[in-house]
């Protein structure tokens, strides 16, 4: 029987190891780019009457090289370096890191208040699920970190309204609700490292 040399196969699996860890490109960017103003544009046509649902392939390092080189000026201050990892059956996870001064500089805080004794640029860990089907989506929190330690998920929620809030919609986002769909968006689908969006 034939035997690869141990020499061969280390070579292989660093080979494998760095092709998964390349360095995000300005390309895959611009392919989120392009995909999310075609999901925008379809989203504002009416669609035929037993139409084929329309699909978009997207990958997690797409979102995450848009993330980086096209949406980094847009997103909230205190808000830095965001990734996003894609796994099957919806499991979602995010990690960013986040400027503690501002989010509890945003209230009076009582000696009670975990926030009141944090400062500094700390990394923040998100994992849950995604359903997102009919038109409408949810989001279900299964873990969180923050500077590697469990947090509950109203601190969670706390942060999440701090970072999502807008003048239109000042407590920002509430974690526990479902939404609408974007875009006559009708289904997201994952898979390992990708999501598919049927419109």
């Amino acid at each position: 029987m034939f035997r690869m040399p141990m020499a061969a196969v280390a070579l292989l699996l660093a080979g494998a190891v760095l092709a998964g860890s390349q360095a995000l490109s300005e390309q895959e960017a611009e392919s989120m780019r392009l995909k999310l103003d075609a999901i925008l544009e379809r989203g504002t046509v009416e669609p035929a009457p037993r139409a084929t649902p329309l699909t978009t392939s997207i990958s997690e390092r797409e979102v995450n090289a848009y993330l980086r080189f096209i949406a980094r000026e847009d997103l909230p201050v205190g808000l830095v370096d965001p990734t996003i990892s894609i796994a099957t059956g919806g499991k979602l996870g995010a990690k960013a890191q986040i400027d503690l001064d501002a989010v509890r500089k945003s209230k009076a805080r009582s000696s009670l208040d975990p926030l009141a004794y944090v400062s500094g640029m700390v990394e923040v860990t998100l994992a849950g699920k995604l359903e997102a089907s009919s038109g409408r989506g949810k989001f279900m929190l299964a873990s969180a970190t923050l500077g590697g330690l469990a947090i509950p998920q109203s601190l969670v929620q706390e942060l999440v309204t701090y970072f999502t809030r807008t003048a239109e919609k000042p407590q920002g986002v509430d974690l526990e609700e479902p939404f609408d769909l974007p875009a006559g968006i009708q289904q997201v689908r994952t898979g390992n490292g990708q999501a598919t969006v049927v419109q």
